[in-house]
């Protein structure tokens, strides 16, 4: 079982940076490939990135990339989602999401991939 926590959302201007950070419990969390999806109103969940067990693969959305950056540090079981140059459009709820294949899996932008979810938090960039 894993329990995972995200934090650092807030409001903020376009063209501004945010630190998403999503705390996992339990001693298995280096085993995991994690995920940040995010749902915006009115609209289906979608993938954003994801990062292997150990960082070495990586992949991100066509629409943030080069804007949105993914690590992890498994000594902390923790998975940053840093964000700069931030637009209206990547208003959503953020979530993260731990995936038992630990990275190698092709269908990683699939929700049904990920077994466990954080509760999110919300990310308002304002125009």
């Amino acid at each position: 079982q894993v329990q995972l926590v995200e934090s650092g959302g807030g409001l903020v201007q376009a063209g501004g940076s945010l630190r998403l950070s999503c705390t996992a419990s339990g001693r298995t969390f280096s085993s995991y490939a994690m995920g940040w999806f995010r749902q915006a109103p009115g609209k289906e969940r979608e993938f954003v990135a994801r990062i292997s067990w150990n960082g070495g693969r990586i992949y991100y959305a066509d629409s943030v990339k080069g804007r949105f950056t993914i690590s992890r540090d498994n000594a902390k079981n923790t998975v940053y989602l840093q964000m700069i140059s931030l637009k209206p459009e990547d208003t959503a709820v953020y979530y993260c999401a731990a995936s038992a294949d630990a990275g190698l899996a092709i269908n990683f932008m699939s929700l049904t991939l990920y077994r466990y979810w954080g509760q999110g938090t919300q990310v308002t960039v304002s125009s």
